[in-house]
């Protein structure tokens, strides 16, 4: 072991199945990806590596780019709350040719890549529903530009030519926010990776595209120089970046490797115990244990993983997924402890139990109640059997089920397939790769085709303590667009208007209670199928030569590579 001193240089090797939902910080979402992002997309606010998660400093928002947390007494907050002023730190630079330094308006530019038609912010309500004039302007950007087949050119010039009214750049360092209603976790949705400034440059690109990609910007201390989407990725140091102008990376390690193939757990495992790589790339692989793993976060708010998801606009089977009763059959039909069983056998590492509601342990709105109750959680197929048949479907239904292909998601889509042929439901399973699962489902033609009835994806908080809105705003609120978190298009009006009265409630108490009453609503539709709850970290294993590793939960656990090294680092 070393000293604790850092050291310098050396190659960070990661290896693994999967890869980045997209690159471009206004669309990715999947958090595997944003331990990437964080090493080149700065944002005003972002997290700093803390060791121990019981700590509260490890889920509250730091300074980033911006000069200090905007306050009642240092003039960066209105006297109602509803209006935040942000200086922007000198000298952060982005990695063009010369360098140039990042102003307001590039971030005032990076909001408005959000609302993109091509490919929007995953998260996108969280900002239309807080910022003044954000939720007009993507309505008028989405009517205005011709979807997916829409050009650079028409994208940048309806970006040009039209405005966020609530936000604006007052000069190069100084950004306002307007918002609709006091937003306690407003410093939140500005750490995510979706609020990152953009460049001019990427006026010339479609979001994501694969010119995008090639002509990637860095603020950060790292920046691309080789990536093949599914297949491999590098990183080296930004030479423009300053440690002086970052309060909360480094730049120890010399270049980052990924190489992402089709590997299992063990495989993954074995490779780190050989010294040929230095960290897993998306697949569980825990440092050796004898008993199961206490919730190092000291029940840090829990993800959903695995949820089952239902495709409402399918027009499979006569559209039988759009009916609340059909989706309550099949929500008593999972058999969660074969399922909890699957992934204690593949020693994951992490505390799980049975998953009964949309918001899970740990996160604000959480009350513990069963709508689906059934026998130590093994599923009740003949309850099912006999709901189907009152929903009109006495004969069973036939569906179509995606999963990803690699550790225990195959194993995991038999179970369930295998739990619903018992009530007379035939599933045909269709594998996909780690690297297209999720763009798949952020497709909504994937899911009017109907080539899609049930998914199994995880999902964890995009922020902890004051999160109500984390889980039942991208997930249930209605968006049917590119990018978008509800995969199955789930959209009711009532869920709407409690999720609208959740955001306005101002009194924590109150706050609380109207999150729950929108999860209480979702599950009594049957919206999705909780069938576990995972803590939100797990003991990842590392190589022998890798240091200060911190697990983040706010890139869903992985490490904070900005702020690790090598000894030695060879």
């Amino acid at each position: 072991m070393s000293s604790g001193q850092p050291t310098y240089g050396g190659v960070l090797r990661l290896y693994g199945p999967g890869s980045m939902d997209h690159v471009d910080p206004a669309c990715a979402y999947y958090m595997l990806g944003g331990q990437i992002i964080r090493l080149f997309a700065r944002q005003l606010f972002t997290y700093a590596p803390v060791k121990d998660l019981r700590d509260w400093r490890a889920v509250a928002p730091v300074p980033d780019i911006a000069v200090d947390i905007p306050s009642t007494h240092n003039g960066g907050l209105s006297a109602n709350h509803k209006v935040y002023t942000v200086t922007l730190r000198r000298g952060v630079m982005w990695d063009t040719t010369p360098p140039r330094e990042v102003t307001a308006h590039d971030f005032v530019r990076g909001f408005k890549r959000m609302c993109n038609p091509v490919i929007g912010a995953g998260g996108i309500r969280y900002f239309t529903s807080t910022i003044r004039g954000m939720r007009e302007f993507c309505e008028e950007y989405a009517a205005a530009v011709p979807g997916k087949d829409a050009t650079a050119a028409d994208l940048a010039g309806f970006q040009n030519s039209h405005d966020i009214p609530g936000m604006f750049a007052v000069d190069d360092d100084t950004l306002v926010f307007e918002l609709l209603r006091p937003a306690a976790d407003f410093l939140n949705i500005l750490a995510l990776t979706f609020a990152s400034p953009a460049p001019v440059e990427y006026d010339a690109h479609v979001p994501d595209s694969d010119e995008f990609r090639r002509d990637v910007r860095s603020n950060g201390p790292y920046r691309f120089v080789d990536y093949v989407h599914g297949r491999r990725l590098r990183m080296e140091r930004n030479p423009v970046w300053r440690k002086e102008t970052d309060p909360v990376r480094n730049q120890y390690v010399q270049s980052i490797e990924v190489t992402m193939e089709k590997a299992t757990p063990e495989e993954v495992g074995a490779r780190i115990r050989s010294g040929a790589a230095d960290l897993s790339w998306a697949s569980p692989v825990t440092e050796p244990y004898e008993i199961d793993p206490t919730d190092t976060g000291n029940d840090l708010g829990y993800a959903l993983n695995p949820y089952l998801v239902f495709n409402v606009v399918s027009p499979n089977c006569g559209g039988a997924l759009g009916k609340a009763a059909v989706r309550r059959a099949i929500a008593y039909a999972i058999d969660k402890a074969a399922i909890q069983r699957i992934y204690h056998d593949l020693a994951a590492g992490t505390v799980m139990r049975p998953a009964r509601t949309a918001i899970p342990p740990g996160n604000d709105g959480y009350e513990d109640y069963d709508l689906y109750p059934t026998p130590d959680d093994r599923g009740d197929p003949d309850r099912a059997r006999a709901l189907l048949a009152e929903a009109g479907h006495p004969d069973g239904l036939e569906l179509v089920a995606v999963h990803r292909d690699v550790d225990a998601n195959p194993e995991v889509a038999r179970s369930y397939a295998a739990d619903l042929e018992k009530a007379g439901i035939a599933v045909r399973l269709v594998p996909m790769g780690h690297a297209d699962y999720y763009r798949f489902l952020q497709d909504p033609d994937n899911a009017r085709a109907g080539l899609w009835d049930l998914t199994a994806p995880s999902w964890t908080p995009d922020w902890f303590g004051n999160n109500g809105r984390a889980f039942l705003q991208p997930m249930f609120q209605t968006n049917c667009s590119r990018g978008t978190g509800n995969y199955g298009c789930y959209s009711d009006p009532e869920v709407d208007r409690l999720i609208e009265e959740a955001l306005g409630a101002v009194d924590p108490d109150r706050a609380r209670a109207a999150w729950h009453e929108v999860d209480r609503r979702v599950m009594e539709d049957a919206a999705i199928v909780p069938i576990l709850v995972h803590a939100p970290t797990i003991p990842h294993l590392c190589g022998d030569r890798v240091r200060n590793a911190i697990a983040m939960p706010t890139i869903d656990r992985w490490f904070d590579l900005s702020n690790l090294w090598l000894d030695p680092p060879r």
